[in-house]
């Protein structure tokens, strides 16, 4: 051996694609294990392992079964092999994270998205490993955890948006004070304890008990009333409960134009505004809060769940991380207000 040949680097890296072609085309050469190797300056034993590694079984023309090495099934095998190495290592480094993920998404109570739980994790334990949203959901998806997509509603009731027909405004009957009238100060929510409101209906029928929510605008804080129906003197009757019971909560509140609405008008402490017909997105908050209780109240199914079932549902949602509150709760942020 040259002295060229006997100073060959001792710190080795992996192989690359273009030195698996060299190694197939020396190899069919019939280059040895060792000459192979001082070519690409890399140890012979590195060129025997890969030789084995990237092997295929053949069969010549004399029905002879023979092995032969193919670069680019080596390089196939390869990145397989570095891709589950870097699943299991990363499984093992974020044991932590994946635990408290499993135990939060998989419970019955949750409203939390996988983004949001990151981001509160990322708050709770800044020192701790914690993977990016498209690497978790990446592993859901290949079933690499205990989490299942069926355990992430609001990920399975994603849809593509649909055109519907546009409503005339012409003729409306007016329930009360438009929402066009609101001032700019609650229109950009400028201040707190302004509040949207709707029914949440299980079956479609007047005796039948209801869900009145309220979302508080700037902190999407949400309260949930039960009702025994949703006639509108019961509304009125049950909303006005609340804000007798919580005076300071409430300077305004904007409904739907429904019928069950029509006597809130008459409603004292608080000002009472109507959005317009068929504009469910003039009260978004509420709207995506209902999104969120219906994970607890399917559509079509009596409301005969107990006080203590609709309160856990609730609380799911008030403590749930919010992107728009940088990863804080509608909860804190609220309770701040009321302190301040």
């Amino acid at each position: 051996m040259t002295q060229l040949d006997s100073n060959i680097p001792r710190h080795y890296h992996q192989l690359t694609s273009e030195q698996r072609g060299q190694i197939e085309a020396l190899h069919d050469l019939n280059w040895s294990n060792a000459a192979i190797a001082r070519k690409l300056h890399c140890h012979r034993s590195t060129i025997g392992r890969e030789l084995k590694r990237g092997r295929v079984l053949q069969r010549n023309s004399d029905y002879f079964l023979y092995y032969h090495y193919y670069g680019e099934t080596a390089q196939a095998k390869h990145e397989q092999r570095r891709l589950k190495c870097h699943c299991h290592s990363l499984l093992k480094r974020g044991h932590f994270f994946f635990k408290l993920l499993t135990k939060q998404l998989g419970s019955q109570f949750n409203a939390m998205s996988v983004d949001e739980f990151i981001g509160q994790f990322k708050l709770k334990f800044p020192d701790q490993f914690c993977p990016s949203t498209p690497t978790v959901y990446r592993y859901i998806d290949q079933g690499r955890l205990a989490i299942k997509n069926l355990d992430l509603p609001q990920k399975l009731s994603r849809h593509l948006k649909k055109h519907h027909r546009s409503h005339s405004r012409q003729a409306v009957k007016r329930l009360g004070v438009s929402i066009e009238k609101r001032p700019q100060k609650i229109n950009q929510r400028q201040r707190p304890f302004d509040w949207e409101g709707d029914l949440v209906k299980g079956v479609r029928r007047k005796n039948q008990p209801a869900l009145m929510t309220l979302t508080e605008r700037l902190t999407r804080f949400e309260i949930v009333i039960k009702i025994p129906n949703y006639r509108a003197e019961t509304c009125r009757q049950e909303l006005q409960k609340v804000i007798n019971y919580h005076p300071n909560w409430f300077n305004s509140i904007t409904f739907d134009n429904g019928a069950e609405f029509s006597t809130l008008a008459k409603i004292r402490h608080a000002k009472i505004y109507f959005a317009h017909p068929y504009s469910p997105w003039e009260r978004g908050s509420n709207e995506n809060n209902n999104g969120l209780l219906r994970q607890f109240y399917p559509k079509g199914q009596p409301i005969k769940q107990s006080l203590l079932y609709l309160h856990q549902a609730v609380q799911a949602i008030n403590t749930k991380p919010r992107k728009l509150l940088h990863y804080h709760t509608a909860q804190q942020c609220f309770h701040q207000y009321l302190a301040s």
